[in-house]
């Protein structure tokens, strides 16, 4: 019998055998990768637990398809069910154009308060790239989700908000900066302490439990020194105050330098480092966008604001073959609620041609399944995509980077993963039968 998903007053996930998963197949290229992914998770799980486990998926509406049945883009009954079911998956979802909701996204994360938004980036072998070495890019991203240009606080130039805060500004704030008054849009960059420490708290915790080496802050507080540099400030606080313990800190150092010199501050950081302690150190923005290019490998965790975590996920993503093959997910960690889904756009107009490829709605599958704690499905589908890949057997953007490759339509290619299941199955049991 299927049955919902619970929180445990222990903070964790109660998932029985057959949990209820709500999903939105999405608008454009949406249905048609969703399906797709649907069979490869269903596949998996059967094989991964010998058909004692199954999801029944219960569908909710967003988007165009909601929009057409209840005259809503986002109706309150999929709030309520993604609250209700606690885990849902979605593919991409248009923005209305014109008034009401900015982004059908944002409004699900910020209702749902979903805090961080966690995108994995990793090289899959095979994969066409434009870098030299992307197997150096493994890497995942923790961005702020709520605050930020997410607030969405702005006014347009010419409007009597831009013109009342503009007032404000000049005669009460006394700034003098503004160049060109009277003729500015104005936005306003919300970034607290609350919001910061608990994304902190939620990559440090990440890197903890998966024995990752280290969490790099990344901010502008060169520049933005009470937001950014707030941002900062607040998230080298986390990692000493509940983390001290554990972690060793790039301010701790520039202190111990300070009193007692650098050859002091550079020993102890190498003996906290040998006891296996996490490193939280910080980057400025726009250094960091080149050292993913140059030196990837120095980075494991990032933890970032709203605007800089877009940029940074996509150029990444560009690193290990576009964001056709990034998965991601929303997720509070206190209440346990998470939306996976797409992070792609809807490419309507190449809806309904079973082209696209549906690897990014499949891995964030995997990462729905991991959190769920079914991490074997998970770990099962990853390498069947891997084997895929492997034999040039793909959908035609990576067709079109490949030499020798085979060309499949989206479908075909979902039905190549699940093929592959079985290798991967075998491979897993010989591997275990002969100690190896």
């Amino acid at each position: 019998m299927a049955e919902k998903i619970s929180m445990a007053s222990s903070g964790k996930l109660n998932v029985p055998n057959h949990p209820i998963i709500p999903f939105i197949e999405g608008d454009g290229i949406g249905p048609e990768i969703w399906k797709v992914a649907q069979k490869v998770f269903d596949a998996a799980v059967a094989k991964a637990y010998n058909g004692e486990r199954k999801i029944e998926w219960k569908e909710m509406l967003a988007g165009e398809k909601a929009f057409k049945q209840t005259g809503e883009w986002l109706p309150a009954d999929t709030l309520q069910t993604a609250k209700d079911y606690i885990l849902s998956i979605k593919g991409p979802l248009t923005t209305p154009i014109g008034g009401g909701i900015r982004s059908l996204n944002v409004a699900m994360r910020q209702d749902l308060d979903l805090y961080a938004c966690v995108r994995p980036v990793k090289w899959f072998k095979g994969v066409p790239s434009p870098v030299v070495h992307p197997e150096q890019v493994d890497m995942i991203i923790f961005r702020e989700n709520t605050e930020d240009i997410y607030a969405g606080i702005e006014w347009k130039a010419g409007s009597p908000e831009a013109k009342k805060f503009e007032k404000f500004l000049l005669e009460e704030m006394g700034v003098k900066s503004v160049r060109f008054p009277g003729d500015s849009s104005y936005g306003v960059k919300p970034v607290s302490v609350e919001g910061t420490k608990r994304l902190v708290r939620a990559a440090i915790n990440h890197a903890l439990e998966n024995d990752l080496p280290s969490v790099t802050l990344v901010h502008k507080g060169n520049i933005m020194k009470f937001t950014e540099g707030g941002f900062k400030t607040w998230g080298y606080e986390v990692a000493r105050q509940e983390y001290g313990d554990k972690t060793f800190t790039w301010d701790e150092w520039d202190q111990l330098k300070k009193e007692h010199g650098e050859a002091h501050a550079n020993e102890v950081q190498r003996k906290a480092l040998h006891d296996g302690k996490l490193l939280v150190k910080d980057i400025i923005a726009d250094n960091f966008l080149q050292q993913i290019l140059i030196a990837p490998k120095e980075f494991s965790v990032v933890a970032t604001l709203n605007l800089n975590g877009d940029y940074i996920s996509d150029a990444l993503a560009a690193e290990v073959g576009g964001i056709g093959i990034a998965p991601g997910a929303n997720i509070n960690y206190k209440t346990g609620y998470a939306v996976f889904e797409a992070t792609h756009g809807t490419a309507p107009k190449f809806a309904g041609t079973d082209s696209m490829n549906p690897s990014s709605v499949i891995l964030s599958g995997c990462m729905m399944l991991d959190y769920m704690g079914w991490k074997e499905a998970a770990e099962l589908i990853t390498s069947a995509l891997q084997a895929t890949i492997m034999r040039k057997r793909v959908t035609i953007d990576f067709y079109n980077l490949m030499q020798g490759a085979t060309l499949l339509k989206t479908s075909e290619f979902g039905d190549e993963i699940i093929e592959n299941l079985g290798a991967v199955v075998a491979d897993f049991q010989l591997k275990k039968s002969t100690g190896l």
